[in-house]
Protein backbone atom coordinates (compact mmCIF):
# COMPACT_ATOMS: atom_id res chain seq x y z
CA UNK A 1 0.00 0.00 0.00
CA UNK A 2 1.20 3.45 -0.77
CA UNK A 3 0.42 5.84 2.08
CA UNK A 4 -3.33 6.29 2.38
CA UNK A 5 -6.53 5.51 4.25
CA UNK A 6 -7.05 2.27 6.17
CA UNK A 7 -9.67 -0.01 4.56
CA UNK A 8 -11.67 -0.10 7.83
CA UNK A 9 -11.90 3.71 7.87
CA UNK A 10 -13.06 3.86 4.24
CA UNK A 11 -15.69 1.14 4.81
CA UNK A 12 -16.94 2.93 7.92
CA UNK A 13 -17.34 6.22 6.05
CA UNK A 14 -18.97 4.60 3.01
CA UNK A 15 -21.41 2.62 5.15
CA UNK A 16 -22.72 5.86 6.68
CA UNK A 17 -24.06 6.71 3.19
CA UNK A 18 -26.31 3.63 3.11
CA UNK A 19 -29.87 4.19 4.25
CA UNK A 20 -29.55 1.14 6.50
CA UNK A 21 -25.89 1.77 7.33
CA UNK A 22 -24.54 2.50 10.77
CA UNK A 23 -23.08 5.94 11.38
CA UNK A 24 -19.28 6.03 11.69
CA UNK A 25 -18.33 7.09 15.21
CA UNK A 26 -15.96 9.98 15.76
CA UNK A 27 -12.54 8.90 16.98
CA UNK A 28 -11.73 9.77 20.59
CA UNK A 29 -8.17 10.85 19.78
CA UNK A 30 -5.50 10.87 17.11
CA UNK A 31 -1.90 9.75 17.60
CA UNK A 32 1.00 9.91 15.13
CA UNK A 33 3.81 7.35 14.90
CA UNK A 34 7.09 7.71 12.96
CA UNK A 35 8.22 5.33 10.21
CA UNK A 36 11.33 4.74 8.11
CA UNK A 37 9.32 3.47 5.13
CA UNK A 38 5.73 3.01 3.98
CA UNK A 39 3.74 1.74 7.01
CA UNK A 40 1.73 -0.65 4.81
CA UNK A 41 -1.96 -1.53 4.91
CA UNK A 42 -1.90 -2.26 8.66
CA UNK A 43 0.25 0.74 9.60
CA UNK A 44 2.80 -1.51 11.30
CA UNK A 45 5.68 -1.79 8.80
CA UNK A 46 8.93 0.16 9.12
CA UNK A 47 8.24 1.58 12.60
CA UNK A 48 11.03 3.92 13.74
CA UNK A 49 13.55 2.16 15.97
CA UNK A 50 14.60 5.52 17.42
CA UNK A 51 11.09 6.15 18.78
CA UNK A 52 8.07 3.87 18.54
CA UNK A 53 6.09 6.37 20.65
CA UNK A 54 2.77 7.67 19.33
CA UNK A 55 2.25 11.36 20.10
CA UNK A 56 -1.22 12.84 20.46
CA UNK A 57 -2.39 15.64 18.17
CA UNK A 58 -5.64 17.33 17.17
CA UNK A 59 -7.06 18.77 13.96
CA UNK A 60 -8.97 22.02 13.52
CA UNK A 61 -12.59 21.62 12.39
CA UNK A 62 -13.33 21.43 8.68
CA UNK A 63 -15.90 23.88 7.33
CA UNK A 64 -17.28 24.10 3.80
CA UNK A 65 -15.11 21.17 2.71
CA UNK A 66 -11.84 22.72 3.89
CA UNK A 67 -8.88 20.55 4.85
CA UNK A 68 -8.22 19.52 8.43
CA UNK A 69 -5.01 21.11 9.75
CA UNK A 70 -3.03 20.72 12.95
CA UNK A 71 -4.45 22.50 15.96
CA UNK A 72 -1.25 23.36 17.83
CA UNK A 73 1.96 21.38 17.66
CA UNK A 74 2.18 17.87 19.09
CA UNK A 75 5.01 16.92 21.42
CA UNK A 76 8.35 16.38 19.72
CA UNK A 77 9.83 12.89 19.44
CA UNK A 78 13.36 12.29 20.75
CA UNK A 79 15.51 9.67 19.04
CA UNK A 80 16.40 7.04 21.62
CA UNK A 81 19.74 6.03 20.15
CA UNK A 82 19.77 4.98 16.49
CA UNK A 83 20.46 6.87 13.28
CA UNK A 84 17.80 6.40 10.61
CA UNK A 85 15.81 8.28 7.98
CA UNK A 86 12.17 9.14 8.66
CA UNK A 87 9.87 8.99 5.62
CA UNK A 88 6.26 8.47 6.82
CA UNK A 89 3.83 8.76 9.70
CA UNK A 90 0.89 6.57 10.62
CA UNK A 91 -2.17 7.85 12.48
CA UNK A 92 -3.94 5.80 15.15
CA UNK A 93 -6.85 6.12 17.60
CA UNK A 94 -4.73 5.37 20.70
CA UNK A 95 -1.23 5.78 22.14
CA UNK A 96 -0.87 1.98 22.00
CA UNK A 97 -3.09 -0.61 20.38
CA UNK A 98 -6.06 1.22 18.92
CA UNK A 99 -7.14 1.34 15.29
CA UNK A 100 -4.94 2.33 12.36
CA UNK A 101 -6.62 5.21 10.49
CA UNK A 102 -4.22 6.27 7.73
CA UNK A 103 -0.61 6.96 6.80
CA UNK A 104 1.12 9.77 4.97
CA UNK A 105 4.54 10.36 3.46
CA UNK A 106 6.56 13.26 4.84
CA UNK A 107 7.06 16.13 2.39
CA UNK A 108 10.78 15.33 2.53
CA UNK A 109 12.61 12.49 4.25
CA UNK A 110 14.45 13.47 7.41
CA UNK A 111 17.81 12.11 8.56
CA UNK A 112 17.40 11.48 12.27
CA UNK A 113 20.50 10.84 14.41
CA UNK A 114 20.69 9.61 17.99
CA UNK A 115 19.41 12.21 20.51
CA UNK A 116 17.86 14.38 17.74
CA UNK A 117 14.27 15.56 18.05
CA UNK A 118 11.57 15.55 15.39
CA UNK A 119 8.55 17.83 15.44
CA UNK A 120 5.44 17.55 13.29
CA UNK A 121 4.93 21.26 12.67
CA UNK A 122 2.43 21.12 9.79
CA UNK A 123 -0.05 18.46 8.71
CA UNK A 124 -3.30 18.64 6.76
CA UNK A 125 -5.82 16.12 5.49
CA UNK A 126 -8.45 16.64 2.81
CA UNK A 127 -10.76 14.65 0.56
CA UNK A 128 -11.18 15.53 -3.09
CA UNK A 129 -12.55 16.12 -5.60
CA UNK A 130 -15.42 18.19 -4.25
CA UNK A 131 -18.25 19.59 -6.30
CA UNK A 132 -18.30 23.34 -6.66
Amino acid sequence: MTAGLAPSLVSGWLNTLRSAGAAYSAVAGTYAQLHTGDPGAAGTASVSVGSATRNSFTFTASTSGSALTLSGTPAAWTNGGTSETLTHISVWTAASGGTFLFSAALTASKAWAAADTFELSAFSASLSPQSS
